[in-house]
Parts: C-alpha cells; sequence; structure tokens
C-alpha cells in the first residue's frame, strides 16, 4: 500500500510548527512605553535629567536655573518657529534664541525694567532681521508670506515663550522666592494630575471640544479643588498666611496652565503636527511639556506681588 507524500505548503496545509517557534525565537522584546506610545525608561530619564538641575537651580545657584531655561527656551521657540514655517511664516531662529537668553539675563539683572527693555530690544532685532533678509533675496526666492507677518509672527513667539517663562525669574528673587517657584511647580503638576483623574471618573462636557477635546469641565474642577488643596497646605505650613491665599494663587495657577495648554493645542492643530518635536526622549518636545508653566509662571508672580507676599 502506496504511503501519501506530505503536503506542501502550496497545497494549503499549514507550516510545520517549529518554523513559528523559530520566528517567535528571534523577534526582539517590546519597549515599555506609555499610553499613547512614548518610551517609559526614557521619559523617566529626561525627567530625572531635567529634574536635578531645576531642584540645585531653585534651591541653590539661580544660575543653574537660568542655564537650564536657555537651553529650553532655545529648543522651545525653534519648535514654534518649525511649526509656523508649516504655514509659510518665516520666524528666525538665531535672533529668537539671543533674545530668549537675553530676557533671561536681564531679568535676573534688572528684574521687571530689564525684562521689558529685553522684550523689546528683542522685538526690534526680529523685525530688523526680517526686513533685511527679505530684502536680500531674490524675487524668485521668496515663497513664504509678506515680510511683516513672518516678522509679527517672531515676536509673538518672542512674547509667548521666552518672555512669559521670565518671569520665574523674577519669582525665584522675591522673599521665599525658591518656596515659591516650589509651590507653582507643584500647582502645575497638581493641575495636570487631578484633572486627568476627574476627567477620566467623571468628564462628561467638553470644555472646548474642537481645541482639545479630551479636556473636560469636571475634570477642571479637579484640577481647581486638587490644587487649592496643595496650595493652602503650603500656605499653612511653609508660609503662614490665611488659607484663603493659597486658594486664590491656585485659581490663578490653574487658569493660566489651561490657558497655556489650550493656546499650544490650537497652534498643533492649526499647523497639523501632533507633538512639537522629539526633542525630550519619551515626552516629545520642549514646548509639549512646558505649555502650562509658561503661562502660569506670570500668572503666579502677579498674584504673588498682588497679593503682597513677595
Amino acid at each position: 500500500m502506496t504511503s501519501t507524500p506530505p503536503p506542501f505548503p502550496s497545497d494549503g496545509a499549514e507550516a510545520p510548527p517549529a518554523q513559528n517557534l523559530r520566528d517567535s525565537a528571534v523577534t526582539p522584546p517590546e519597549k515599555k512605553e506609555l499610553r499613547g506610545g512614548r518610551n517609559l525608561p526614557a521619559a523617566i530619564a529626561t525627567g530625572a535629567g531635567l529634574l536635578i538641575p531645576a531642584v540645585i537651580g531653585i534651591l541653590f545657584f539661580v544660575e543653574v536655573l537660568i542655564g537650564l531655561f536657555s537651553v529650553l527656551l532655545c529648543l522651545g521657540v525653534w519648535e514654534v518657529a518649525r511649526a509656523l514655517r508649516g504655514q509659510r511664516f518665516e520666524v528666525p531662529v538665531i535672533p529668537l534664541g539671543v533674545g530668549s537668553v537675553g530676557m533671561l539675563v536681564a531679568a535676573y539683572v534688572a528684574a521687571e525694567e530689564g525684562l521689558v527693555l529685553a522684550l523689546a530690544a528683542t522685538s526690534i532685532l526680529l523685525l530688523a532681521w526680517v526686513l533685511i533678509r527679505s530684502t536680500l533675496r531674490k524675487p524668485s526666492d521668496d515663497t513664504g508670506r509678506p515680510p511683516l507677518q513672518s516678522a509679527a509672527a517672531a515676536i509673538f513667539t518672542a512674547c509667548w515663550v521666552p518672555f512669559l517663562v521670565s518671569f520665574a525669574v523674577l519669582l525665584v528673587q522675591l522673599d521665599d522666592g525658591a518656596w515659591r517657584l516650589t509651590v507653582v511647580v507643584l500647582l502645575v503638576v497638581s493641575n495636570d494630575t487631578f484633572g486627568y483623574i476627574a476627567g477620566r471618573l467623571f468628564g462628561k462636557h467638553p470644555m472646548v471640544p474642537t481645541v482639545s477635546p479630551k479636556k473636560s469641565w469636571e475634570g477642571f474642577a479637579g484640577s481647581v479643588i486638587g490644587a487649592s488643596a496643595v496650595s493652602s497646605l503650603f500656605s499653612w505650613l511653609v508660609f503662614s498666611e490665611p488659607l484663603y491665599v493659597g486658594v486664590v494663587l491656585a485659581l490663578l495657577v490653574v487658569v493660566a496652565a489651561t490657558a497655556g495648554d489650550f493656546a499650544e493645542s490650537m497652534l498643533k492643530r492649526e499647523t497639523g503636527i501632533k507633538d512639537m518635536s522629539n526633542a525630550l526622549p519619551g515626552h516629545g518636545g520642549v514646548m509639549d511639556r512646558l505649555d502650562s508653566i509658561v503661562w502660569a509662571m506670570p500668572a503666579a508672580y502677579l498674584g504673588v506681588v498682588a497679593l503682597g507676599l513677595g
């Protein structure tokens, strides 16, 4: 009796199990990722790399904080300029970087007056840079928007990123400034953390669905309650101030941080990008992490000064 030969794969038979085992043996292990596809080890390493110099700068040497902010702001304005370039705005990065460092140093050396003067000087430099570059360029090479529109976009970037962040330098130089700045950072973290928890549990009513569909009024309420509790605790235990002072500062920071988040979300939606860049491994872009802090710093500083706490 003649035995039937085993079928070939072309006859419709399944591949031998050994082949599957061999394929699985050479499959590399998957990297641990955060929600949204981010690399968890890289995110932790990047966070630690930023946290250590920030703590040293806040508590011991303001110069270290200025150095850290200088690097982050140069990357931040580069990200914004790159995003605007997709909309044909030709925003010059070099004068923006120079102006960013200049605003930080001016705020450290000459307080509010120095910061305002540095912003004015940066705006003049940006306007001159754009106009001169447009004049020297051949008409056939000009594919962007009119020079005045590009200059306006550049000045907007200078006002949005380095000018607002420089209020952190003003804040840290007030009485108990190191603690004040620490509390502001904790309030921004509380805003994100409690807002996320409340939004996940109770979120049903989006705040601005066309800009940021996942942000809800319930999450915003959670941010206010959580940040108010944290701020009131510090007002009582660290600053010996009435509890209402902590609530007022928390409200200012939460509203400002939420507005900053919306501002960056609007820019990304208008320019059609998901992350501003991948400059911070595991986190995305610098502005993806600074979006809330950018607006929270001037709000906190003005609140502290208005309440007579600094």
